[in-house]
């Protein structure tokens, strides 16, 4: 309830006012009452009302008086002044001090409801407004690391645009950053971040990136002063301020090490670390977080869990090795004579000279790689082998290619694919694959009450699992995994018209050890439960 205290030098009034008015109505309680202005301010100051209701002419301390202590100490609180009708020049003054209402005496009860309604709105509305403000401060407390956070990826990429407003918005995040510092950037990337991300669910994936930033920013101030962020995924960058002495480069690095080995240790994650160069003032940050960038990405050639520093890396002035027409037409060709260590001779001559090229070698061995793997795709097509499923396994490895981030697992991809695309040729020019399909076929018949896997059968068959499966669903049209549950429901339906036989019995015997889930898929294949479908054999 607002709060209410009445000060006039007139008992019959303030008796009249406290005793015949419904206040509780409205949401007022009448707190205190005072006989002068004086004796009205101490008992104002003491239990800080909502409204004060005064009359305008007392003794002691008047109403105008009274109202200006007031709102020198208490600007949001609402005056009400009550007084006669000849009291003109107090009427201004009551104006003055921007008080709520006049009201004149002897007090009329329904023009004293009207004004203390319109008190009461005011309140609520001045207590709503304080509540939404106080409501906004918490949510802009709660998104200040987020506000931090876009910041700082500002500084690293547009540097300081209005370097005016700069120190208003330091002050205002709570970052320790002067402009004219010394500063050093570091890259801390994933190593196989894709693969770290791909095996944990969203929550872990956040949990994750929370312990990086944790362990990052409590190692950068045992050794300095500075701040981390996620930048995007799998990258975090530090902003760190340094001293101008001789050590700080030997202190960064070793700074460095100790977060690769500290994620390492406690996260199990592998890391590359870019150092950017030394730079004096905030404004250059992007040139020093683009360096450290460049330093990190050198991780394709130098290998993973590396500290980087760009001020060490050579910069090679050779020419940017061509993958040509020519050398094409060599590699497709000793892939449909299915010569093994001639592909082997041609890739080296490919990706040797990409490795040594530093500064283009990795972008140009992603454009090459998927040029090789167009080339066979032609070829499939001219063989009239490039099937739905062929379609989909290159565009798998579209998307691997762009994954990978060591020239070593690049070439190994397309090394594999090409190996396979050769392998499919001679089996079709041999005749084989009907060969192998009967194999296998003859295998599943043998072996169906077993537990059986795809790696048992491409054992028996001599053959990888990925081209087993690719080769099987080409020459018959269904999976293995399909043409094993067929031979088993099959097998299931003969041993079932045999009442001799226990169903629980029947799913061990057809190579299934859960009846729940053998009764499910006989039933997706053949239309009925087990038992269903002996009480119609029967």
């Amino acid at each position: 309830m607002f709060r209410l205290v009445i000060v006039d030098d007139e008992p019959t009034v303030r008796h009249g006012l406290m005793s015949y008015f419904e206040w509780e109505k409205y949401g007022i309680e009448v707190v205190g009452e005072a006989d002068d202005g004086d004796v009205g301010l101490e008992v104002i100051e003491s239990l800080k009302p909502d409204i004060v209701l005064t009359d305008v002419r007392m003794p002691q301390m008047d109403g105008i008086r009274l109202s200006h202590a007031i709102k020198a100490r208490f600007p949001l609180m609402k005056i009400v002044f009550v007084s006669g009708h000849d009291d003109a020049d107090y009427l201004k003054s009551a104006l003055k001090v921007n008080a709520v209402d006049y009201i004149f005496k002897p007090v009329d009860r329904l023009e004293l409801a009207a004004v203390v309604e319109r008190v009461v709105n005011e309140l609520k509305e001045a207590e709503q407004e304080r509540t939404y403000i106080v409501d906004m401060q918490a949510k802009l407390t709660q998104s200040m690391p987020l506000l931090r956070e876009k910041f700082l990826m500002s500084l690293i990429r547009d540097g300081i645009p209005h370097s005016g407003r700069i120190k208003d918005r330091l002050d205002f995040l709570g970052l320790v950053l002067p402009s004219d510092a010394v500063y050093w950037t570091i890259v801390v990337k994933i190593d196989d971040s894709d693969q770290v991300v791909a095996t944990r669910s969203e929550r872990d994936q956040q949990l994750l990136a929370y312990s990086i930033l944790n362990i990052i920013q409590e190692i950068i101030g045992k050794y300095m002063q500075g701040y981390v962020f996620e930048n995007r995924n799998g990258e975090y960058v530090g902003i760190l301020r340094m001293g101008e002495e001789d050590t700080q480069e030997e202190m960064l690095l070793g700074m460095a090490e100790d977060i690769r080995d500290s994620l390492l240790k406690w996260l199990k994650i592998s890391v590359t670390i870019g150092v950017g160069e030394r730079i004096s003032e905030l404004a250059a940050l992007p040139q020093s977080y683009n360096r450290a960038q460049e330093a990190a990405d050198h991780r394709w050639y130098l290998g993973k869990s590396r500290i980087i520093s760009i001020d060490h890396l050579e910069h090679d002035n050779e020419s940017v090795y061509r993958f040509d027409a020519a050398q094409g037409e060599r590699i497709i060709s000793v892939v449909k004579s299915s010569d093994k260590t001639a592909l082997h001779a041609e890739l080296d001559d490919v990706f040797i000279p990409l490795a040594q090229n530093r500064r283009l070698g990795f972008s140009n061995a992603r454009n090459v790689s998927l040029q090789l793997i167009l080339l066979t795709s032609r070829l499939l097509q001219e063989l009239n082998m490039l099937g739905p499923d062929m379609e989909k396994k290159e565009r798998d490895l579209w998307e691997r290619i762009f994954k990978q981030e060591r020239m070593a697992d690049l070439r190994q991809i397309v090394e594999e694919h090409l190996l396979q695309v050769s392998e499919s040729i001679e089996e079709k020019r041999k005749g084989k694959p009907k060969n192998v399909i009967e194999r296998i076929h003859a295998l599943i018949e043998q072996r169906y009450a077993e537990n059986l896997q795809i790696g048992d059968i491409a054992k028996e068959v001599y053959l990888s699992s990925t081209y087993m499966c690719l080769l099987f669903k080409q020459e018959t049209g269904e999976t293995i995994n399909e043409f094993l549950t067929k031979v088993r429901i099959e097998k299931a339906k003969e041993l079932l018209s045999d009442p001799r036989n226990k169903f629980y019995e029947v799913c061990f015997m057809v190579g299934y050890s859960d009846p729940s889930y053998f009764s499910k898929l006989f039933k997706k294949y053949v239309g009925l439960t087990p038992s269903a479908y002996r009480d119609q054999m029967i």
